[in-house]
């Protein structure tokens, strides 16, 4: 056994940071955070004993680099490095760097790693063990689609391509190996069959000990959504073969630490593949914690000292049994509005409430910025209860709760998912969101209050919030209400960026509004009253006059509403032909230069945002006039990327309403 530990260093940032640190403390460990340019102001950063700083925005510059990571390590007296997930977890070459420098890895040996660092190689180790594995073919035919184009080096959706149409296969496989070179540093990808409806099941093992099992089917880009532990609606007969299989798994490797191995479960079938194996912690480890009552990070320091934890606890015979369900989500900062591209920006209130069995893992906090050079997850929230469905229904209240302004995110998404009946009713699969859509956003129609939806009412509790803030910033004498007038006069008209309006009575008694009654209305807090029933709105106005943005919470969820200026900023204005950036990313790919003849759907460019590239494509035939962007470039969400000129398309108002 190896010298106990006494101070770790992270080799990773936001939440997964903070969750480290919180058992570091428990055990009376030394805790020691990095962090780049972008990350300094950060919770994290300040759940630390010591932190140090490492120059830059980007992972390459910052995250990705094992030198700098082991020098902090060395110069803060940190004796191990605990690695998270993502960045250099599953890197073999920094594990052994950072055990040749004479600290201690937290985490499996970099043997293990390299066996299972390769999609490609580590089948082959399976397959030796017995563990059922997909078999693609070597030259596929029709029959054979569709096919999944995959990151050898890979997870979390990058270098993932799903091919429907022979003809498309070595196009999907071109933009997998750029998107994987770039997020991994590895181009190598593989093709294997592709499962319609299938389920991903995991199975949590700590050392060569199944801890249990999780399903996290709910997914989109193949990137998880909802995780829930113990996987729901599985056969014991399934159950028990899967957890036999992840234990052929890690003693084919002599497994050491956590890890977790996935399958694809076939439900028609009930056949189930090997996927791959994770060689370290999961994002999603907080709902085997719950349904267990295990610390896995406590076991992985435990461990990396070579004791044998869960022998010690009396509990290396498995699975550990679960009497409870846990459900976890994961909030993103995107817009659903644009097919969920990831948002960035200042978080202006972030509040989830976390009563008893709600746990709550963020990265962020009020006041601070999400950047465009990591991914798009601001926090993780789980709820645990007795059954399956309270878990769910406790989770979807809590959110409904949650005061999150700023960035849009995906929470209705979540909200709409934890209480759809098909989901608990537990008919879960990878295609979920795409089968089951969430309801779409009320339209952008100009609609008056008097309608009195929740969409409706929300807006008139914005409208009655702007006014009464400029109300309180007023120069006329106390008592006299902005706008007021002795003889009837015309409504004031409150409008907004998303097509909508509500107008504003002003009286003797104060504002009113068509259809309800105003009980109160302040700045922080509006209450109406329709057909006896009253409603309160939680509000926070922001900006200047004129263009504030106004954020609603209520029973009803969420709202937040730019106000549309009366006059719009010539500076505002965007060229005909104008292609912008729709999220704020990096420019990997230039395809296109000035001059150059192209038909609609050509790729110009390749934006980088959060992990994921996105095309930007000619919107119709025309000669590109304008390049206003270079490879390697940071753009903003709305900046001009370049412009292309069709003489007899015709005109169309592209003035940025905002």
């Amino acid at each position: 056994m190896t010298a106990s530990i006494t101070r770790v260093l992270v080799a990773n940032r936001a939440e997964i940071a903070s969750r480290v640190f919180r058992t570091c403390r428990r055990l009376g460990i030394g805790c020691v955070a990095v962090f780049s340019d972008a990350d300094e102001h950060l919770p994290y950063v300040g759940h630390a004993d010591l932190s140090v700083h490492l120059p830059g925005n980007t992972p390459a510059e910052t995250y990705l680099r094992g030198d700098l990571l082991i020098d902090a390590a060395l110069r803060s007296g940190a004796d191990a490095i605990h690695p998270g997930y993502g960045f250099l977890s599953e890197n073999a070459e920094f594990a052994a760097a950072v055990e040749a420098a004479g600290l201690t890895w937290i985490g499996p040996t970099p043997d293990s790693i390299t066996k299972m660092g390769s999609k490609v190689g580590s089948k082959q180790i399976m397959r030796e063990a017995g563990v059922p594995v997909l078999e693609a073919p070597t030259d596929p035919t029709e029959a054979d689609l569709p096919l999944l184009v995959k990151a050898s080096a890979g997870g979390g959706g990058r270098g993932m391509r799903i091919v429907r149409r022979l003809q498309d296969l070595d196009g999907e496989i071109a933009k997998a190996r750029a998107e994987a070179e770039s997020a991994f540093g590895d181009g190598t990808v593989f093709v294997e069959p592709y499962v319609e409806e299938g389920r991903h099941v995991e199975v949590q093992v700590m050392s060569t000990t199944v801890v249990g099992d999780r399903d996290c089917s709910l997914q989109r880009r193949h990137q998880k959504v909802v995780e829930e532990a113990p996987a729901p609606a599985l056969p014991d007969e399934v159950r028990t073969a899967l957890h036999d299989a992840a234990r052929r798994a890690v003693e084919a490797i002599d497994y050491r630490g956590a890890g977790t191995v996935e399958f694809l479960y076939d439900p028609h079938t009930t056949r189930f593949f090997f996927l791959e194996m994770n060689t370290r912690l999961q994002v999603e480890h907080p709902v085997t914690e719950e349904v267990t009552g295990l610390d896995l990070v406590e076991l992985q320091l435990l461990t990396a000292t070579g004791a044998s934890p869960l022998a010690e606890k009396g509990l290396s015979s498995d699975p550990v049994g679960a009497s409870v369900h846990s459900i976890e989500v994961r909030l993103y900062a995107e817009d659903p509005a644009s097919d969920y591209a990831p948002q960035t920006g200042l978080l202006t209130a972030f509040d989830i409430p976390s009563p008893d069995g709600i746990r709550v893992e963020a990265g962020f906090a009020a006041g601070n910025e999400v950047s465009t050079f990591y991914d798009a997850m601001i926090a993780k929230v789980i709820s645990t209860a007795g059954t399956r469905t309270e878990a769910a229904l406790q989770l979807a209240g809590v959110l409904r709760e949650a005061r999150i302004h700023g960035l849009t995110t995906n929470r209705d998404q979540l909200v709409a998912i934890l209480e759809s009946p098909e989901f608990l009713a537990e008919e879960v699969s990878t295609a979920f969101l795409t089968t089951h859509p969430p309801t779409a956003p009320s339209g952008s129609q100009r609609v008056t209050v008097t309608l009195w939806s929740p969409a409706a009412a929300a807006r008139a509790a914005a409208a009655l919030a702007i006014v009464t803030r400029n109300d309180a910033r007023r120069t006329v004498p106390a008592g006299v209400r902005t706008g007021f007038r002795n003889v009837p006069t015309q409504p004031l008209t409150i409008a907004f960026t998303d097509g909508t309006s509500v107008d504003l009575t002003l009286g003797r008694t104060g504002l009113g509004v068509d259809g309800a009654t105003v009980v109160s209305a302040t700045p922080t807090r509006v209450v109406l009253e329709v057909d006896g029933v009253r409603t309160p709105y939680a509000t926070a106005v922001r900006g200047l006059p004129g263009r504030e943005t106004a954020d609603v919470d209520s029973i009803h969820g969420h709202v937040a509403l730019l106000r549309e200026p009366r006059f719009l900023d010539p500076a505002e204005r965007v060229e005909e032909g104008s292609l912008v950036a729709p999220m704020p990313g990096a420019v990997v790919t230039v395809h296109a230069k000035v001059g150059d003849h192209v038909t609609e759907g050509t790729p110009l460019l390749v934006l980088e945002a959060m992990k994921m590239q996105h095309t930007i494509a000619a919107p119709y035939d025309g000669t590109v006039t304008e390049l206003a962007v270079a490879v390697g470039d940071q753009v903003t969400g709305g900046t001009v990327l370049a412009v292309v000129h069709a003489p007899d398309h015709p005109a169309e108002n592209t003035e940025e309403q905002s």
